[in-house]
């Protein structure tokens, strides 16, 4: 493919702009970036419209807008399950957080391990919530970089070797520079913009690419008819229904357990900010479900059969067929507009992220295990190292392991992070559980759930459960916290009666 001078010119520009808010946002509602919740959490006080638009930033991410629908332009329906998904975590969002913030408010919790070292009592169980959540969000991170490669190489840059990768590169310094500088008050202000332009990427290939195409009846009608719905069961066998519903289900429930979610909630300046959210987040749903249809659009439009993007596909994929199709549709400037909108949307994701993770090692790593004493402005020094590693590693995975390892981690990702569910819902309302049962229930949980995705060769998170003859195949996230909840239930009396007599496996 070659250079496109001027989408990449308009590209260029919109980053710089990005880049300026980034830095600029430091002096964004000023206050003193060497403590932590400052710097980490945007000193908690994001009201309704910022919150909004940093967790849509946050959740809706340039991995989403890439692959979400090339799962529809390769599967088909089975890809609209991430609609049902979105719009099930809304009433969770509702009802939960708002209770999990007034108590981390209260208590000064940074963390969603900080939460449940409090709520439990427990420094394992703690630390298990804090690894888990640092190794799931890792490859999640490297995932927002195989977005903005794709953008990137369909902008005419070559793949591969260091001159392909050298504006990955070049950007992601940029990230790790604003994020040191600014904190979580970059990301929140950049998603601004991000989103902006996302709305007017997505409303303009909604009206101009159907109208090029022929309108949407069209393009319906030039979809193989396999790929339109979802397969009805056969024999003893579920098949796609159960699949749909439990990676909808199980999606909705592990949403928000990753950090970079729960950093957006506890960011809020009240529970009926994130209330607020509950309802008005309901949009992205609506926009997810109209970037979905780019992949039946890219069906129509035939964009694989074209020679001129032959190179693409077969670097990337699937996922080169919105880029493909929004080359095929519009003039070069705005392609330019769009691939930008792509690539911001996968800085904002990564900031926070990074952010999340540099600060559940600097609590309840380096604090809790490393320096109990250490000062506030040291800890905030150190999350804001461990942000630029965190995104040295991002880039040095992407670059140096095969792009399909980084999804089968993701895919792991989702599964491990679900078994934070137990500890985290059950300690809004209880205290009962025992700290090691929960414990042990978050080790059968990764155990079962690893198997469950090993035995499809880490390729698909569904897994075909075998039922009273019934085969149901499903989330393995979903069948393995459920087990999870029931190790620690089942387990929690014993522990209690082993605690009474003096012999408690507790974990401390």
């Amino acid at each position: 493919m070659i250079l496109d001078l001027t989408a990449t010119s308009v590209f260029v520009a919109l980053f710089l702009l990005v880049t300026w808010i980034g830095f600029v946002a430091a002096r964004w509602r000023k206050a003193d970036l060497n403590l932590l919740h400052e710097w980490g959490l945007g000193g908690r006080r994001f009201g309704t419209v910022v919150t909004w638009f940093l967790l849509g930033g946050d959740l809706y991410t340039a991995y989403t807008f890439i692959a979400v629908p090339a799962l529809v332009y390769g599967k088909g329906a089975i890809g609209f399950f991430a609609v049902p998904y979105t719009i099930l975590i809304y009433p969770i969002l509702y009802l939960i957080f708002p209770r999990l913030w007034a108590i981390a408010h209260e208590r000064g919790h940074v963390t969603a391990a900080d939460y449940v070292r409090d709520r439990f009592g427990s420094r394992m169980l703690a630390l298990a919530v804090a690894v888990t959540g640092i190794v799931a969000t890792m490859p999640y991170i490297a995932l927002q970089l195989v977005g903005m490669e794709v953008v990137i190489g369909a902008l005419g840059f070559p793949a591969g070797g260091f001159t392909g990768h050298l504006p990955l590169i070049i950007a992601f310094i940029v990230l790790a520079a604003f994020t040191y500088t600014s904190g979580l008050r970059a990301p929140a202000l950049i998603a601004i913009v991000k989103d902006a332009l996302i709305f007017v990427t997505v409303i303009a290939a909604i009206v101009i690419i159907p109208a090029k195409l022929g309108g949407y009846g069209v393009i319906f009608a030039s979809v193989p008819q396999e790929k339109l719905t979802l397969a009805p069961p056969q024999g003893d066998s579920l098949g796609a229904y159960s699949a749909y519903a439990t990676l909808a289900l199980g999606s909705a429930l592990a949403l928000f357990l990753y950090p970079h979610a729960m950093t957006g909630i506890l960011s809020s300046s009240s529970g009926n900010v994130i209330r607020r959210n509950a309802a008005m987040l309901a949009a992205y749903s609506f926009i997810l479900g109209l970037i979905a249809l780019l992949g039946y659009m890219a069906i129509a439009a035939g964009v694989d059969k074209d020679p001129a993007y032959a190179a693409g596909f077969t670097e990337y994929g699937a996922n080169f067929a919105v880029p493909a199709l929004f080359l095929a549709s519009f003039p070069s400037w705005f392609v330019g507009v769009a691939f930008a909108a792509i690539a911001i949307g996968a800085l904002v994701p990564a900031a926070i992220m990074s952010i999340a993770c540099a600060n559940l090692f600097t609590r309840n790593l380096y604090k809790e295990f490393v320096r109990p004493d250490c000062s506030a402005a040291d800890e905030a020094r150190v999350a804001k190292i461990v942000s630029l590693v965190v995104k040295i590693g991002a880039v040095v995975f992407i670059l140096a392991i095969p792009q399909a390892f980084a999804i089968q981690l993701q895919l792991l990702g989702g599964i491990w992070i679900i078994q934070l569910l137990p500890p985290i819902l059950l300690g809004l309302y209880t205290r009962s559980f025992n700290a090691a049962a929960l414990l042990t229930g978050w080790g059968a949980g990764i155990a079962i759930g690893t198997y469950m995705a090993g035995t499809q060769g880490f390729t698909s998170s569904v897994y075909p459960l075998a039922l009273f003859g019934v085969t149901v195949p499903g989330y393995a996230a979903l069948y393995s916290v459920l087990i999870n909840f029931l190790v620690a239930a089942a387990l929690t009396p014993l522990f209690d009666l082993m605690a009474r007599r003096g012999a408690s496996p507790a974990a401390r």
